[in-house]
C-alpha cells in the first residue's frame, strides 16, 4: 500500500510581486515620515508656532518733567480699570449660548437669530452679569455695550476686556476690598499722566494722546500676533518734542494659546519670554516753578504773555501764556463742556503770538542811532510839542501836550515819541531794521517747543516792496522807529532782545533744559562806545524809578525797564521790557498783555508793570534765600 505524501511549497513566486508592492508603499510612507519629520521639521515647528503663541505688549512709563529746583511738574498717577479676564468665562459663554438658544427655540417665531447673532447676546448677557456686581457695590448703573465687546473679541481676544475706566480712588479701594481674588473681575492699574501744578506753563509742558500703536524694541516675538496695550504719545510742547526720551521702554509677554484664541495655562507658558516695562527718562526743565507761578497768578484773569530769561545762559524761567488750560482736563480727554476753540488757548501767546514791539522796540532804535551817529548821547535833544510833522501829516506823542526838551536819556524814561520820530528818520530804515536782524528779530529762537512762529519779519523797504508790492514812504520810518507798523516778533523773541542787551551783545539762544554746568552764552558784541550804551542804561532805569515803568520798581533792587503800548487791529498792546540787577543782569523780562475793553487805554506801564513787578520781586526773593538741595534727585537726560 502505497503512502501519498502531499507537499506544499511556502515560497510561491507570484507572491513576491506582492511582497515588492508593500515594501514599496512602506518605504514611501517611511521617506515620507523622514521628510515631514526630520527634513521638513522646522516649517511645521514654525507654523505651530505662529499659530498657538500670541505676543502682548505693555507701555513703559513716561518719564518725569521737573523744574530746575527738582520740583514734579509732570508725572504719572496711576489709573484704575475694572477689567473682565474672558478666558475664564469660556464655560459660561457656552452655557448661556445654549440657554438663550433654547429659549428661542421654544417660541412661536419664525425669525430667529443666527448662531453669530446668539454668541454675542450670549457673551454681552454674562459680561453684563459680572458688570452688574460692580454696579452694586460701587453704587453705579453702567451697562455693556455689546458692539465694543464683539470688536474686543474679534481683535483683541488676549488682552482683558475693560469694563469700567479711570476709577476714583475710593472706587479702588471699595473693589480691592469685595472682589474675590479667583474672580474673573480683577482691577487693573496702568498709568497716566499727572500735572500737579494743573495750568502752571501749560503751553509749555503741552500733554499726550492715546497711542494704539506703541513701538517694540529688541522683544522676541516680531512675527507673532500681536497685541498691544495703548500707550501715550507728546502731542505738544515738551511732550512732544522729547517724546523719543520721555517714552519708556516696552514690556510684555508671550503666551500660549488654544484654537479660539483664548491664553492655556501649562508649564511650557513659564519658559516663554516675560520682561518689564522699564520708565522713561527724565527731563530737567529750565523753567523755575516760583517764577512761573508768580507770572501767571499777576496774569490771572487776562489775555498775555510773559517770558524771563537768564541773562547769563539764556535758560528760560517763566514761558507763560494765558488764557490757559488745566492740563489735567485734557488727560485722557478734554473736558467737552470747555469751549476752548473760541477762547484762543490753545495758542501759545509767548511763541506763536506775532505782535508789534510797541515801544520797546526804541532800545534798538537808540542803538541804531547811536552807532550810525545820527544820535549824539550829549548833543541830540529835542523840544516835544506833543506831536511831529512828517510831511504834512501828524504823527502824535503820548503825551498830547508834550513833553518839553528831552535828551535820549529823558525820551527813554519818559517814552517820547517825538524824540525817535525825528532821529529815527535821521538814522533811516534800513539801519534800525539791520539793527533788529542783528538782535535776532528776523528768525526764529529756536526754543525746544514744536509750532513757534515761523515767519517773523522787521519792516524796511525792501520788504514792503517784496510783501506789498508797495514803496516805503517816511511815516513808514517813523513808524516802524517806535515799534509800530509792520514789524511782527514774538514775546520770545523781545525777551531774547533784552537778554542780549543787559549783556551788552546781540543775540541769545533760549532754551529750556536746565544744565547747572551750562556756560555763559556770548554773541557778537553791540558795538556801542560804553558812554552810549549806558546812556540807554540810565534812561531804562530812570524809566523803571521815575518813569513810565515805575509801577514794576522793586524795593531793594536796581532794575532797567522799559514800557511800550501798540496796536493790532482793534487789539491793545501792553508792553513791558526789564532786565535786573543793573549792575549784575541776570534775569531779563518781556511781557505783553492784550486788550479789548472800549475807552481802556492799555498802557504798558499800567498792565504789564505788574507782571513784570510780579515775577521780579519772586526772583529777589528767592535769591536771598539760601540755596537748597532739589527736592528729588534727578538728572539731565
Amino acid at each position: 500500500m502505497s503512502r501519498l505524501i502531499e507537499t506544499h511549497h511556502t515560497r510561491n513566486p507570484r507572491l513576491w510581486v506582492f511582497y515588492a508592492a508593500v515594501a514599496g508603499l512602506l518605504l514611501v510612507l517611511i521617506s515620507g515620515l523622514v521628510y515631514r519629520q526630520l527634513i521638513k521639521s522646522h516649517l511645521y515647528s514654525g507654523k505651530e508656532r505662529l499659530q498657538n503663541l500670541r505676543r502682548v505688549v505693555v507701555p513703559g512709563p513716561r518719564g518725569y518733567i521737573y523744574d530746575r529746583d527738582g520740583k514734579i511738574m509732570v508725572g504719572n498717577r496711576p489709573r484704575f480699570s475694572v477689567v473682565l479676564n474672558l478666558a475664564e468665562l469660556r464655560g459660561e459663554f457656552r452655557a448661556e449660548y445654549r440657554k438663550i438658544k433654547n429659549n428661542y427655540l421654544s417660541l412661536a417665531i419664525t425669525e430667529r437669530p443666527n448662531t453669530d447673532q446668539l454668541a454675542r447676546i450670549a457673551r454681552a448677557t454674562v459680561a453684563q452679569r459680572y458688570l452688574d456686581t460692580i454696579n452694586f457695590i460701587l453704587g453705579r448703573h453702567e451697562t455693556v455695550r455689546s458692539t465694543d465687546l464683539t470688536q474686543h473679541i474679534n481683535q483683541t481676544l488676549l488682552l482683558p476686556y475693560v469694563l469700567l475706566n479711570d476709577l476714583a480712588p475710593e472706587e479702588y479701594a471699595r473693589l480691592i476690598e469685595r472682589l474675590p481674588v479667583n474672580s474673573p473681575l480683577q482691577v487693573y492699574t496702568a498709568s497716566t499722566r499727572d500735572y500737579p501744578y494743573g495750568a502752571a506753563a501749560a503751553h509749555t509742558l503741552g500733554y499726550t494722546g492715546s497711542n494704539n500703536d506703541p513701538a517694540v524694541e529688541d522683544f522676541e516675538g516680531a512675527d507673532l500676533l500681536t497685541f498691544k496695550m495703548k500707550g501715550s504719545v507728546g502731542r505738544s510742547g515738551l511732550e512732544k518734542i522729547f517724546d523719543e526720551q520721555l517714552q519708556g521702554e516696552t514690556g510684555g509677554a508671550i503666551y500660549l494659546v488654544d484654537p479660539a484664541g483664548y491664553k492655556v495655562e501649562h508649564p511650557i507658558s513659564k519658559r516663554l519670554q516675560q520682561r518689564r516695562p522699564v520708565q522713561g527718562h527724565n527731563i530737567a526743565t529750565s523753567l523755575d516753578l516760583e517764577l512761573q507761578l508768580a507770572a501767571e497768578t499777576a496774569m490771572s484773569g487776562r489775555t498775555g504773555a510773559a517770558v524771563a530769561l537768564d541773562v547769563r545762559t539764556g535758560e528760560v524761567l517763566v514761558l507763560a501764556s494765558l488764557p490757559s488750560y488745566d492740563l489735567n482736563t485734557r488727560v485722557p480727554i478734554l473736558n467737552p463742556e470747555q469751549d476752548l476753540e473760541k477762547s484762543g488757548v490753545w495758542l501759545n501767546r509767548a511763541i506763536q503770538g506775532q505782535y508789534p514791539p510797541g515801544s520797546t522796540f526804541k532800545i534798538l532804535t537808540a542803538t541804531a542811532g547811536l552807532r550810525s551817529g545820527a544820535i549824539e548821547r550829549d548833543r541830540s535833544r529835542v523840544l516835544c510839542p506833543g506831536f511831529y510833522l512828517v510831511g504834512d501829516r501828524r504823527f502824535v506823542c503820548d503825551a498830547r501836550n508834550g513833553h518839553g526838551e528831552r535828551s535820549l536819556v529823558g525820551a527813554i524814561r519818559d517814552s517820547c515819541n517825538v524824540f525817535f520820530y525825528k532821529y529815527g528818520l535821521e538814522t533811516g530804515p534800513d539801519l534800525i531794521a539791520a539793527e533788529a536782524n542783528r538782535f535776532g528779530f528776523d528768525h526764529k529762537t529756536g526754543i525746544e517747543l514744536p509750532f513757534e512762529y515761523a515767519t517773523p519779519h522787521v519792516a524796511s523797504p525792501t520788504w514792503k516792496l517784496a510783501t506789498l508790492k508797495e514803496r516805503w514812504m517816511p511815516g513808514d520810518t517813523a513808524n516802524t522807529a517806535i515799534g509800530q507798523g509792520d514789524t511782527l516778533v514774538t514775546p520770545l523773541q523781545v525777551a531774547c532782545m533784552v537778554a542780549s542787551f543787559a549783556r551788552g551783545e546781540t543775540e541769545t539762544k533760549p532754551t529750556l533744559l536746565h544744565d547747572p554746568q551750562r556756560p555763559a552764552q556770548h554773541s557778537p558784541a553791540i558795538g556801542l562806545a560804553a558812554a552810549d550804551y549806558q546812556a540807554i542804561v540810565d534812561g531804562m532805569e530812570q524809566c523803571a524809578q521815575i518813569g513810565t515803568g515805575r509801577l514794576a520798581h522793586v524795593d531793594g533792587l536796581r532794575m532797567a525797564n522799559k514800557t511800550g503800548t501798540a496796536q493790532k487791529g482793534r487789539i491793545d498792546l501792553a508792553w513791558m521790557v526789564a532786565f535786573a540787577p543793573i549792575d549784575n543782569p541776570q534775569i531779563a523780562i518781556a511781557v505783553v498783555m492784550e486788550g479789548t475793553e472800549p475807552g481802556v487805554d492799555y498802557h504798558g506801564g499800567t498792565y504789564a508793570a505788574p507782571v513784570v513787578k510780579a515775577i521780579l520781586e519772586a526772583w529777589k526773593k528767592k535769591s536771598e534765600r539760601a540755596p537748597t538741595a532739589p527736592a528729588v534727585n534727578f538728572k539731565v537726560e
